[in-house]
């Protein structure tokens, strides 16, 4: 096999599909895409022999919008024998180099669930051959492939690898983020899971650090402000309709009940713009680039909603705008977009400017 593997949400094959295309044509890699609907993953079939493998390498997996986890497909095994599951795969593998890590993962779907438990426990027996065959090693774990196993069924596989400088750290691409009991609303890990996925674990004491300065559009009644809360920062949230008293009482949030698209502060000292209404993807758009545009904040996550249909076409649409609008102010600005596990119909972005950030992380901007 010489497939590109992508997870991604059930039911955005088909955008995840267009997407793969188009990212793969723009390094002159060829191909189609083999696409099962509500399958949670799509096969890109390269036709040039190599072409799978330099799109694992080549290709930014950040810069994916719908994809939870990128690898090259090697090996389908379908009939095993149950009582010897590990024979096929350790043949399969036999050429590959060691491997500084073993996931044994299925589809993020309802008939997939109850495959977890068993690759779970899979995964131990499998874990010491491998190790027992030179396969895998708990060495310099950084600078070596991740090897994946993707069970269809409990008697069939796909067999591949993913690189760690260019693949979703988690498991099934997946996060593990617990809903805190305190929150005012589940819309809370929208936001958390956004902040580990786009702000590297390093610069969270400079990006995310205490007493900075906050504004939450659409805020009520206060997932989103809830995690800024919880990080110590100062937060004026905007919403016509009401915010958690849990959130008031900490002192730490100014709510204005004002329409979220007519706010502006009066001082220029908003470090993070975050923003989940539910509007047009086009004016939401247009809304945050005109805070940066105004030098009204330093850093933004903002979520669109997405349509029906054509919505590989309106996510393009709208980062173009974004891209060019931002060009026009400064050169610098860095945007990422990722369909969240805890997105639905969504996708969220993440806006900053590079040089902005340099400057700060070097003590220039306090």
């Amino acid at each position: 096999m010489n497939h590109l593997m992508l997870y991604c949400r059930p039911g955005f094959e088909k955008e995840m599909a267009a997407e793969i295309q188009d990212k793969a044509v723009a390094l002159d890699c060829f191909g189609f895409s083999r696409v099962v609907e509500n399958s949670g993953y799509v096969l890109f079939e390269c036709y040039g022999e190599e072409d799978a493998d330099k799109l694992a390498r080549r290709l930014p997996f950040r810069e994916l919008v719908f994809a939870r986890q990128m690898l090259v497909m090697t090996h389908e095994l379908a009939e095993l024998d149950p009582s010897d599951r590990i024979s096929p795969i350790l043949a399969a593998v036999a050429n590959y180099p060691q491997c500084g890590e073993l996931r044994v993962e299925t589809a993020d779907t309802n008939e997939a669930k109850e495959l977890t438990t068993f690759c779970r426990k899979f995964s131990v027996p499998l874990r010491q051959a491998l190790r027992g065959a030179g396969k895998l090693t708990q060495e310099e774990t950084h600078r070596r492939p991740v090897l994946h196993l993707f069970f269809l069924a409990n008697n069939h596989l796909m067999v591949g690898y993913s690189y760690t400088t260019n693949n979703s750290p988690f498991h099934m691409g997946i996060p593990r983020l617990r809903f805190p009991g305190d929150a005012p609303s589940r819309s809370t890990l929208k936001l958390e899971e956004a902040l580990h996925v786009f702000v590297p674990a390093d610069e969270w004491e400079i990006r995310l650090r205490s007493g900075l300065n906050a504004v939450d559009l659409g805020a009520s009644p206060g997932g989103w402000t809830y995690q800024l809360v919880k990080r110590d920062m100062m937060v004026t949230s905007v919403d016509n309709g009401p915010m958690a008293e849990s959130l008031m009482e900490t002192g730490q949030v100014k709510h204005i009940k004002e329409d979220g698209f007519r706010y502006r502060p009066t001082k220029k000292n908003t470090y993070w713009l975050v923003c989940d209404m539910v509007e047009k993807p086009a004016r939401v758009t247009h809304l945050i680039a005109s805070w940066f545009r105004d030098g009204l904040c330093q850093e933004a996550i903002f979520n669109l909603k997405l349509p029906m249909k054509k919505r590989y076409a309106e996510v393009e649409h709208n980062l173009d705008m974004l891209k060019t609008w931002l060009a026009e102010i400064d050169e610098h600005f860095v945007i990422q977009a990722k369909q969240l596990y805890h997105d639905r119909e969504e996708i969220t972005l993440h806006v900053y400017n590079m040089q902005q950030l340099v400057r700060r992380k070097s003590g220039a901007i306090q």
